[in-house]
């Protein structure tokens, strides 16, 4: 059953027309990825889907009943919540539903036979099953664990960065599970352990779903459909991001064996327009307005194949890891050797010992936070470890950040790669015209004499990208290079990377991305960990999730199978409390009363700025945990003496 349908849909932004003719429909249970290059229109025929923005021409029809929720990209909560009110406020119509079910529930055992509430109490039951709310408490709990939200789960929602802000807005989606869920980016800030719980998530509650996304291997393993923006329209293609590519390559064949045939024809009606016909005769009027369309239809056809079949080579292209081992590795960039490495009492690199060769290509991989970006920053040198050497070799190297540093946004695109005057770049020993390189990723000449400034955040990055690859460097060091980028950006940069001759050590929650270039994982397990493997990451995490699984099932069957060696000496019944147990009881309540004081002061100085920037909203943050965890601590021992007094009376 379709849900929300869009008809002859037609949009335009300024004097630029985005879509035009569009038709598309989202049934139950879909779950469709639109994918198109940056600036086509996805976002936009998102929005239009939503009801969020007016189309100029068409019509937009939904179920009236129907619920459709989306993921902002900049979120906003009510103030003064805490991460878990944040997220339970979103679910006061699922909580007051099962209030309302309990209470029907003991009506209906005092008046079994009362229809009115037999029809409530029904259609309160299927909106739970159709939320799956029936214990809201445990999964609210779940999500915190596995968004890595548990530890600020008491802070202010408002004082959390961008990225932890998104993540409570997305446990908050998916706990409330509207009919249709409308995603634009959402692996964006989680690492892989947390976009595999997003996956399950969306899989085992059957979501219907629409979603824009860069993560092939999220696509893949989620998506029903796969709808495509291209020339203002959309062309649908089923099952995931594999079948995708299978079903493009068909697709571009037969419209090559068209284009073909259409030449054939115009070729043929070109010579009949040259033998000088009478085609000013009202009945060849037709015919020859016919041939000059089919002329700038075939100008345009070879062009959308070209780019179609372009797009695919990169894609089906894999790096041969048996070429590596005959290639000369002779050359060592770094000598890593028992390094040590902690910031603000946290372990982020314990003991570890590796060496960087001239052709390897390294992905550093793990959870948000582990140390990876910090490795990079050992490399460079900007910060020192503090234990153990890095031997760092004669050798120039490239940096790609996340704040793309080596642009200058007072500056356009042309003086950025030819500072000295000229339109000559030299890409990796190949001289190039500058508009014919910054085509290759997919900037129009009128673009060349833009602002940095002025530029969206993934054209930065693409402009930051092709830049590197334009000087000498030996060795590439790239922070998350993918982010902000659409697909067919993506396909390019593997390509300018599977050709760099140097080595390549790059961050990247992208298991696509990874799997294709790296040859080898440096992998960050947390508490100091960090391990290599010359696996593939998605090969990696399956087995790390089997050799868990298989922890998992070893402690069940240990708790089951576990026995007492010998029989337990019977205890003497105790007859009244010991000292200790008594003193506590006298002074236990008056160290409670003093904690909550202090909860309560360090609270207040969250709630504001001039308190936190003075003393740091870390140390307050880092204080305020360890009190909570004193008065935890304080708190359970109480509650013992108390029930054990209790059981002496």
């Amino acid at each position: 059953m379709a849900l929300v349908g869009l008809f002859n849909i037609a949009k335009n932004y300024d004097v630029k027309q985005l879509l035009k003719g569009v038709d598309f429909q989202l049934n139950e249970g879909e779950r469709v990825a639109i994918v198109g290059q940056n600036g086509c229109g996805k976002s936009t025929l998102m929005k239009i889907l939503a009801g969020d923005v007016e189309a100029d021409e068409g019509q937009r029809v939904a179920e009236r009943s129907v619920i459709i929720d989306s993921l902002d990209q900049s979120p906003r909560f009510v103030e003064g919540l805490n991460v878990r009110d944040a997220i339970e406020h979103e679910l006061t119509d699922l909580k007051e539903a099962k209030e309302r079910y309990e209470k029907l529930t003991i009506l209906l055992s005092e008046d079994f036979e009362n229809k009115k509430l037999l029809e409530e109490h029904a259609r309160v039951t299927n909106y739970l099953d159709h939320h799956n709310a029936w214990n809201l408490d445990d999964k609210v709990e779940r999500v915190l664990q596995e968004f890595k939200l548990k530890e600020y789960e008491y802070q202010d929602v408002n004082l959390l960065s961008g990225g932890e802000q998104r993540r409570v807005a997305l446990a908050s989606l998916i706990l409330k599970k509207p009919d249709v869920l409308l995603l634009d980016e959402p692996t964006n800030h989680l690492d892989v352990y947390m976009v595999e719980f997003l996956e399950e998530i969306l899989l085992k509650e059957k979501f219907t779903l629409l979603i824009i996304s860069h993560d092939r291997h999220f696509i893949n393993s989620i998506v029903t459909r796969i709808v495509e923006v291209e020339n203002m329209n959309i062309v649908s293609y089923e099952g995931g991001y594999d079948n995708y590519l299978v079903l493009k390559e068909e697709r571009m064949k037969s419209m090559a064996k068209t284009h073909n045939t259409l030449v054939k024809f115009l070729k043929k009606e070109e010579e009949w327009l040259s033998r000088g016909v009478k085609a000013r005769l009202t009945r060849n009027q037709g015919r020859k307005a016919r041939v000059f369309e089919l002329r700038e239809k075939a100008k345009k056809d070879p062009t959308l194949i070209r780019k179609m079949q372009i797009d695919l080579e990169r894609e089906k292209k894999s790096f041969n890891r048996g070429e590596e081992k005959g290639a000369n590795r002779k050359k060592m960039l770094f000598d890593i050797e028992d390094l040590y490495f902690s910031i603000g009492g946290k372990d982020l690199i314990q003991g570890f010992t590796t060496r960087i060769l001239q052709r390897d290509r390294i992905a550093i991989v793990g959870h948000n936070g582990s140390g990876k970006s910090t490795l990079l920053k050992l490399l460079l040198g900007r910060l020192k470890p503090n234990k153990g050497v890095i031997d760092v070799g004669d050798f120039k190297i490239g940096y790609f950040d996340q704040h793309r540093e080596m642009l200058d946004d007072n500056k356009n695109i042309l003086d950025t790669f030819c500072p000295d005057g000229g339109d000559i770049v030299d890409v990796m020993g190949r001289n190039m015209h500058v508009f014919a390189y910054m085509k290759s990723f997919l900037f129009p000449e009128e673009y060349m004499m833009k602002k940095v400034g002025m530029l969206s955040g993934g054209e930065k990055n693409r402009v930051a990208l092709a830049l590197l690859f334009t000087k000498k460097v030996d060795c590439l060091i790239l922070d998350e290079p993918t982010n902000d980028l659409d697909i067919q950006t993506i396909n390019i940069l593997e390509e300018k990377l599977l050709n760099f001759p140097g080595a390549l050590i790059f961050v990247s929650h992208d298991r696509y991305f990874v799997d294709k270039i790296a040859t080898k994982l440096i992998v960050f397990k947390g508490k100091g960990v960090v391990e290599e493997s010359f696996q593939e990451y998605s090969e990696y995490l399956e087995i790390e999730k089997n050799i868990n699984e298989l922890y998992e099932l070893e402690r069940e069957v240990k708790t089951v199978n576990k026995k007492p060696k010998e029989e337990p000496q019977k205890e003497k019944k105790q007859t009244k409390l010991s000292y200790k147990d008594q003193r506590d009881l006298e002074r236990l309540p008056d160290l409670i009363e003093a904690l909550e004081a202090k909860i309560e002061e360090i609270n207040a100085c969250l709630y504001h700025p001039a308190c936190y920037e003075e003393k740091g909203l870390v140390n307050v943050a880092d204080e305020l945990k360890k009190v909570e965890a004193e008065y935890e601590e304080v708190s359970e021992r109480y509650l013992e003496v108390l029930e054990l007094e209790e059981e002496l009376k």
